[in-house]
């Protein structure tokens, strides 16, 4: 199966001040999407191996430009997420957001070994979606507990799922609740 996508949106948020506290390194974060034409629109098919397996081109084509936009920062953490349009199923989603598509962005990270969040939904254009995030390395890293929240205009459309995949270069700013550090998770991943 070939994915037809419709549309790309390359989303960058960079904060530099929180609580009157300037932010070092700023914190980075990064939305790829890709908005899809679902082949199983408004019709039930039993078995979704073709479209898992077809999702493991659009990770490698969504790392690339994903970790373009976090150029010059390196990734601590990320997230995952997608709307379905109105003809479609959120398992239609889940089946694009396995392993299969997760797997070129943890090739192109390098050591991002933690269970990656997610959050999918049928939904209209325009609805607004929360991608959470997490540690890269070890997902008990409180300071990275976070998210990025999206509104895609016009997309998706009934026949359309919208795929996103999200990375910070840093925890929330004046994170302070305790726990792991980002630093000693490094440690717990060096061989």
């Amino acid at each position: 199966m070939e994915l037809m996508v419709r549309r790309i949106f390359t989303i960058v948020e960079e904060r530099h001040i929180e609580a009157g506290r300037p932010a070092d390194p700023p914190l980075r974060k990064v939305a790829a999407v890709s908005v899809l034409e679902n082949p199983y629109a408004g019709r039930y098919v039993d078995d979704l191996s073709e479209l898992i397996e077809a999702s493991r081109d659009l990770g490698r084509q969504m790392a690339m430009r994903a970790l373009a936009a976090m150029a010059p920062y390196n990734v601590e953490s990320y997230g995952k997420g997608g709307i379905v349009g109105s003809a479609g199923e959120q398992e239609h989603a889940n089946a694009l957001l396995t392993t299969t598509f997760a797997n070129p962005f943890r090739d192109a990270i390098g050591k991002a070994d933690a269970w990656i969040s997610s959050m999918t939904k049928v939904a209209a254009p325009g609805t607004l979606i929360d991608i959470p995030m997490n540690c890269k390395d070890e997902v008990y890293v409180r300071s990275h507990y976070d998210g990025m929240s999206l509104v895609l205009p016009d997309a998706p459309l009934p026949d359309e799922i919208a795929i996103v995949f999200c990375l910070a270069n840093r925890g929330r700013l004046n994170a302070r609740v305790g726990g792991m550090s980002f630093a000693d998770a490094q440690k717990k991943q060096a061989p």
